[in-house]
């Protein structure tokens, strides 16, 4: 069955839903004056759904471009995905699908890269067949990479490969390089780094320009299936071929040194980078810092961390997020505070995963162990307001077991009291005071993940 199937364009056709974004915008007048730049500010380090609908309804007429929108309305759509409001992401972009600015087939490309963020292909595909009736015929490869986009970000990988051959087909679009790279990516995604190799020659017979990118997501899928000696050939192949590698390709080699733990091999890759006229990026570094704290060589992972300025680069998410862990896992809990702080003043907190909840709470379980209970709870209201909603039960938690609220306190407290009933020999004698030392093993105990 086909999936982009010809139905009438008022088939299903949702109705707009303003009710809410008016009431939204409304709620926070301190809107009025935002502009573009400190709206994408404020989607990006103060995650808040209500207000993120609030912000795009305000500057919305004044996105004159199919880029700036797009950015500002991935972001939104990211946080509505976070909270789990699917049908606020489908009333927003259904509202605005009939709108006169979308009738431009670049803009409307945005809502269809919106449904991918949200990984909601069904509507992706919807909207694309909706592009009969709303947006400036007739339709391009613009709008097709949006589609094939919106299904890779949604990880349907076997949907691109259908609707690559279909739409190509049944629209009679010419796929360009961009098309050919999403397919690509599709293919090493599923685990077929063979079948992508093959659209490398089905690129070179219809004259289409191959890129290093193309390259790269192969290298990176065939070093993942343990084919080491196939990538050496493809990167000797794509070097003959007169493609050199870029920095993103040499970053897939050292990833690979990196996961097998050789920090030498890394360190001799980013000097050939260096010879070739590349400049190591911080994701080149990052690799080596990893591969440092895996060996359990911390101070040379701290060396890197605090040499990156000087190599002309900036720490990200992904810095702060493995040292904060492997800092935190060796119990030096000082340094992980450093970096922590560190991460708040580049606005790189690590917040998106699930891993990162854990990272955090290690951070002020350690703290509070150290004697730091103001840092650690000073820590603790920081990450609340930037985490996503979905974690806050999480926050709750770490609150409660740490005693960093007065109702955690409590609970805190009865705790040692039911302890101590139970086991008279953590009572201080003299002060009928809980034993310190004691309490505290027993309390390492409860802080435990």
């Amino acid at each position: 069955m086909s999936i982009i199937s010809s139905s009438s364009s008022s088939t299903h056709r949702l109705l707009p839903h303003l009710r809410f974004l008016s009431s939204s915008a409304t709620s926070f007048p301190d809107l009025d004056t935002l502009s573009v730049s400190q709206a994408k500010f404020k989607l990006r380090y103060h995650p808040n759904p209500d207000k993120a609908l609030a912000i795009f309804s305000s500057i919305f007429d004044r996105l004159y471009d199919p880029i700036s929108t797009r950015y500002i309305l991935d972001l939104v759509v990211r946080q509505l995905a976070e909270a789990q409001r699917f049908s606020d992401i489908e009333n927003l972009i259904e509202s605005h699908k009939s709108h006169p600015k979308f009738a431009q087939e670049p803009f409307f490309a945005t809502l269809i890269h919106a449904y991918g963020r949200a990984r909601m292909t069904d509507r992706a595909i919807q909207t694309f067949r909706d592009m009969d009736g709303l947006a400036t015929p007739p339709r391009s490869v613009i709008s097709f990479n949006a589609l094939l986009t919106a299904c890779y970000k949604a990880q349907q990988f076997n949907q691109v490969t259908e609707l690559f051959s279909e739409i190509t087909k049944n629209y009679e679009i010419a796929p360009d390089t961009a098309s050919y790279g999403i397919l690509i990516k599709s293919h090493c995604e599923s685990g077929q780094p063979e079948s992508a190799i093959s659209l490398l020659n089905e690129m070179e017979e219809k004259g289409i320009e191959i890129g290093t990118f193309a390259y790269t997501h192969i290298l990176d899928s065939l070093y993942k299936k343990g084919k080491v000696e196939d990538a050496e050939k493809l990167w000797n192949e794509m070097r003959e071929k007169g493609c050199s590698p870029d920095v993103v390709a040499y970053n897939v080699k050292i990833m690979h040194a990196a996961h097998h733990q050789k920090p030498k091999e890394v360190l001799k890759l980013i000097d050939e980078m260096v010879s070739a006229g590349l400049k190591p990026d911080t994701i080149s570094y990052n690799f080596l810092i990893t591969c440092y704290c895996k060996n359990g060589q911390m101070d040379e992972a701290k060396k890197v961390y605090m040499g990156l300025q000087e190599k002309g680069c900036k720490p990200n998410v992904a810095t702060f997020r493995t040292l904060v862990h492997f800092l935190c896992e060796n119990g030096d809990f000082d340094m992980a505070l450093e970096v922590f702080n560190a991460s708040k003043k580049r606005h790189k907190i690590p917040k998106n995963k699930v891993s990162d909840l854990g990272n955090m709470g290690n951070l002020i379980r350690g703290l509070v162990k150290t004697s730091k209970s103001e840092e650690a709870k000073a820590v603790l209201e920081y990450v609340k307001k930037r985490f996503p909603e979905s974690f806050m039960n999480g926050w709750k938690k770490v609150e409660m077991e740490l005693g960093l609220t007065d109702e955690g306190k409590g609970s805190t407290q009865a705790y040692w009291g039911a302890l101590v009933t139970h086991h008279p020999q953590l009572q201080n004698p003299r002060t009928h005071s809980p034993k310190p030392a004691l309490l505290l093993i027993s309390f390492s105990s409860l802080l435990k993940p």
